[in-house]
């Protein structure tokens, strides 16, 4: 049989995810050919191999949410499935449409010690929305087209299509051209809106929650004109971030855990919360006094999200944009009171300005560069709409405070989900970078988030994607080192003592890798960065920090009230 005919079957899967309004397929290649080999024949697929395939499920994920559409994972059953669960984990946890292939062993050795055999649908339906497994050709088009749906609708999230063998080995089934997958759209309940309404236009003080089940929705320019009509603070979490530009006059950065006092007075003065898109998980209610106490209005695709955190009083089921379109339209009947927002845009202008005065400058601290420093020089080397792309390590989580990096509505920002899998910032870069290679993609992450990532920069030079990163070095983990900080207990642990190796790594693929200590060298690095990306060549970019250069938000929420740069010992927040 020829590797042709061999290879039909696997024709017909990367026909149909293409068809279906997949873009990508990443993955690492098989011992036969197989969906990797078939992609790179069908038109409107792209293909990007891994080394490692806990890496090309985050790549997946960056691709997925800066393209706005699913991304294949390709795996083989055994090992190759189970290393990418942990970038499945990730994926599960930030929503992101991720369709993952893989294959089943012969049925005949099921049972019997067949090689590398595992019991995929029972290891990933935590992880998973769906999960099928194609015995018989017939089911092979419908299986694959099912999986994209519902990648896509309700809920975001992975979904997982096993190919059994015997099928891969029969004749390739008929498969005839069919539309793109639609992502649906449906509005809630009219009675629930006016309710919904009812509650927001008599609040004290409203606030607006954004969660990233706005992005799929496009709810930006709704979710803004809902804001103006209420007068109302807006909020994003880590993965809303960027559905309203920052800069405009009702944004006060992010929520939780990455508030930026003093916006966090405004969070704990506020009676009536609007959630839209956000499942309002731990890291977004850290730090968020009251929060059991207020009016819940919540806004989600899937009914599953209602009454997980908190239990609203008004839970409306549908899409963002439609359902943030419905209650401006409700409010316009009924809206507040003019005094009432007069005085609400005056104090949030207050508060932006404390922010700005408390949080906007910085560069050095008589020891070197600081973090927020840093990452203000970055901004301006980059701008406003690139793609960011974050890790979640102690240091880097300045990079989440406004206004110590702004973003607008036209960037595209990538973050871990709940999980804040260590080594997700690189390869996600590189699925991110891939999606638009002319947008200047960053990447911001910890020296040892850094290195578990590096599996990703062959790809990243392969490719050409001329990715940034700063890499933040505190010589080990910034975290767990804080934790024991607090507990006095011994952080030996935490602290690297080998020499560094990833520089002579970036060089050796031809990137260039400095370390910068001076505001003067972080800006001439960046300068050589961005002529380094229109050249499609890698730029590691390491700069020290200190231990107690703590982000703003983990020093008001867990820092002790006497602990050394805490809110209450007197230094600068």
């Amino acid at each position: 049989m020829s590797a042709t005919t061999e290879n039909r079957p696997w024709h017909v899967v990367a026909e149909t995810l293409a068809d279906a309004g997949c873009d990508l397929v990443v993955g690492l290649p098989s011992d036969e050919p197989g969906l990797m080999d078939a992609a790179g024949t069908v038109d409107g697929l792209r293909v990007v191999k891994v080394r490692d395939q806990r890496a090309g499920a985050c790549a997946a994920i960056g691709h997925a949410a800066v393209s706005g559409r699913p991304a294949v994972l390709a795996v083989n059953s055994g090992p190759s499935f189970a290393n990418a669960l942990t970038g499945l984990l990730e994926a599960d946890s930030l929503g992101a449409p991720v369709v993952v292939v893989t294959t089943r062993v012969p049925a005949l050795g099921i049972g019997r010690g067949a090689f590398q055999h595992t019991d995929q649908a029972a290891m990933a339906a935590p992880l998973t929305k769906w999960t099928f497994l194609v015995e018989d050709p017939r089911q092979l088009t419908w299986a694959l087209r099912r999986a994209v749906h519902l990648a896509v609708n309700g809920a975001p999230g992975v979904v997982l299509v096993e190919i059994a063998d015997e099928v891969l080995r029969a004749p390739a089934p008929e498969r005839r051209p069919a539309p793109p997958v639609r992502r649906l759209r449906f509005a809630a309940d009219a009675e629930e809106v006016r309710r919904a309404a009812a509650l927001l236009a008599a609040a004290r003080l409203p606030v607006v929650v954004v969660g990233g089940g706005c992005k799929p929705a496009g709810a930006g320019s709704a979710v803004r004109r809902l804001a103006e009509l209420l007068g109302a603070p807006v909020f994003t979490t880590a993965a809303g971030r960027g559905v309203l530009d920052e800069e405009h006059p009702l944004a006060c950065g992010l929520v939780g855990l990455y508030t930026t006092p003093p916006a966090d007075r405004l969070l704990a003065e506020a009676d009536v919360v609007l959630a839209i898109g956000s499942r309002l998980e731990e890291t977004a209610r850290t730090g968020w006094d009251g929060l059991d106490d207020k009016t819940l209005v919540h806004v989600d695709v899937d009914p599953a999200v209602f009454l997980a955190a908190l239990e609203p009083e008004a839970a409306l089921l549908g899409d963002a944009a439609v359902v943030a379109g419905q209650l401006a339209d409700a409010l316009r009947a009924q809206p507040p009171e003019a005094t009432a927002l007069a005085a609400r845009r005056e104090g949030i202008a207050a508060v932006r300005e404390e922010m700005r005065a408390r949080h906007a400058t910085g560069g050095t601290d008589g020891c070197g560069l600081t973090v927020s420093g840093a990452l203000r020089l970055l901004q301006e080397s980059v701008g406003r709409d690139a793609t960011l792309v974050q890790e979640n390590g102690l240091h880097d989580m300045w990079g989440y405070h406004w206004p110590v990096v702004s973003v607008g509505d036209g960037a595209r920002v990538v973050a871990p989900g709940e999980q804040t899998m260590v080594g997700f910032g690189l390869p996600a870069a590189v699925g991110a970078a891939a999606a638009d290679p002319a947008r200047r993609t960053v990447l911001v992450c910890g020296d040892g988030a850094f290195e578990m990532g590096l599996a990703a920069l062959p790809t990243a030079t392969e490719l050409k994607l001329g990715l940034t990163v700063l890499v933040l070095d505190n010589h080990g983990y910034g975290w767990p080192r804080f934790v024991r900080a607090e507990e006095r207990a011994p952080d030996a642990l935490t602290r690297f003592t080998a020499p560094s190796h990833t520089d002579a790594a970036v060089r050796a693929l031809g990137g260039d890798a400095v370390r910068c200590t001076t505001p003067a060298e972080l800006a001439a690095a960046l300068a050589a960065a961005s002529e380094a990306h229109t050249e499609g060549r890698l730029t590691v970019i390491t700069v020290p920090v200190h231990d107690a250069d703590v982000p703003v938000g983990v020093r008001r929420v867990f820092a002790a009230p006497d602990a050394p740069g805490s809110p209450s010992s007197g230094a600068a927040a």
